[in-house]
């Protein structure tokens, strides 16, 4: 593979070029045996498509400076040393952007505000106010914590939806093989012998002959649909729409309000405790709510609480919120501790999460078992019925 480099020269100047080499490590080694010091090096525009950069890539690396600042290493220096180990080219561009901006003497809060799709503006808030008190390592390994937190959450309700949504394509791609595939071969037999069919079996052959004989205009509709849908997520009404459904749906939608709620009060309470004005934490804790609903819910919150209400006396009767969880926040406010009194409800709400989500699991399960039987099974019927009668006659 190709690789742009820089190095430095033992006479101290600075030069540009690629070279060829296995690895990174490999390339490293070469430019020092020539006795240059290799200050960047990164895979060559087209080499290699770009590599993506995970949450737990930021993870990992926030730990690692969080660790070294620790330890009393200066900013840059650790920013320095994730650069010569990290093999992801993409996020060791970013670093060393994030090194020199450092070493110039930018604040670390505003370099990291120039890469929102890796650092979101909760990172960016956190860092910020460690910068203003000086506790930059206790500051990132909380953002470490809180972002484990998250991805815990986030995988943990993937895992419980792939459940459904595979058996749901199962049973999509079963009924249209049965209806495309096995039904037709079974069609001319019962024309041929004049027999009265069943209704079932005359249902399932229309739709049949709809599928094969417009099967474009059933293809359009998909595609219109899987457009529509990832169209629709971008704009306001879409997103109403989605949202809505995401919260009032059975058996799905308590599960959707408690990670939503969680993701919330958590980030509500991480930003209290760590020194960021409240009304910049609730701007915040509306933002990553991921709902349209709880979004609004937080401005309002927000304009009350800059007109001098309580969090608690904004939320109270609101149907998106529990009536506990607003007294824990009252509790809160009334006797000054609600950072740590968040802290306590967002673990809370995490267990409860994990629980509703291990509910949620059981309940689709069969569920979605039934559905695709009865799906399965109404075919197999169809198909059933008219040999039987065909089998009694003389």
């Amino acid at each position: 593979m190709t690789y742009q480099y820089r190095v430095r020269d033992p006479l101290g100047n600075t030069h540009d070029g690629t070279i060829e080499a296995a690895s990174p490590e490999d390339a490293t080694q070469q430019l020092r045996r020539d006795g240059f010091q290799v200050l960047e090096l990164e895979e060559a525009e087209g080499s290699l498509f770009p590599k993506r950069v995970s949450k737990n890539d930021i993870i990992y690396i926030t730990n690692q400076l969080a660790v070294m600042v620790d330890t009393g290493i200066t900013l840059s220096t650790a920013l320095g040393g994730i650069v010569d180990q990290e093999p992801n080219p993409t996020l060791r561009k970013v670093m060393t952007d994030l090194r020199d901006s450092v070493e110039g003497g930018e604040d670390f809060s505003s370099v990291l505000a120039k890469y929102p799709n890796l650092f979101d503006k909760t990172y960016v808030s956190l860092v910020k106010a460690s910068e203003a008190t000086g506790t930059l390592g206790p500051m990132l390994e909380r953002i470490a914590d809180y972002l484990r937190k998250e991805v815990e959450i986030r995988g943990k309700v993937r895992a419980a939806m792939a459940y459904p949504a595979v058996m749901m394509v199962l049973a999509f791609g079963v009924t249209i093989f049965l209806l495309t595939y096995i039904l037709p071969k079974f069609t001319p037999l019962f024309k041929s012998k004049g027999a009265d069919l069943p209704g079932p079996t005359l249902m399932m052959m229309s739709l049949s002959d709809a599928l094969l004989g417009y099967w474009y205009f059933w293809l359009a509709g998909v595609i219109v649909l899987v457009v529509g849908f990832f169209y629709g997520k971008r704009t306001e009404p879409g997103r109403k729409i989605l949202d809505w459904v995401k919260i009032n749906l059975p058996i799905i939608g308590p599960m959707s309000r408690k990670v939503t709620i969680s993701r919330s009060i958590r980030t509500l309470g991480t930003m209290l405790q760590s020194g960021v004005p409240i009304i910049d934490s609730i701007k915040l804790a509306g933002e990553v709510s991921g709902n349209f609903y709880y979004e609004r819910l937080w401005d309002h919150v927000l304009d009350e609480v800059t007109g001098g209400k309580r969090i608690c006396e904004v939320l109270t009767g609101n149907p998106l919120f529990p009536r506990v969880l607003v007294q824990m926040i009252a509790s809160g406010e009334e006797t000054g501790k609600l950072d740590k009194v968040l802290e306590k409800v967002s673990t809370y709400y995490d267990r409860e999460v994990e629980t509703s989500i291990k509910a949620t699991t059981s309940m689709i399960e069969p569920i979605m078992i039934s559905i695709m039987g009865l799906v399965v099974g109404t075919i197999g019927l169809a198909l059933l019925l008219p040999i039987f009668s065909l089998s009694k006659q003389p």
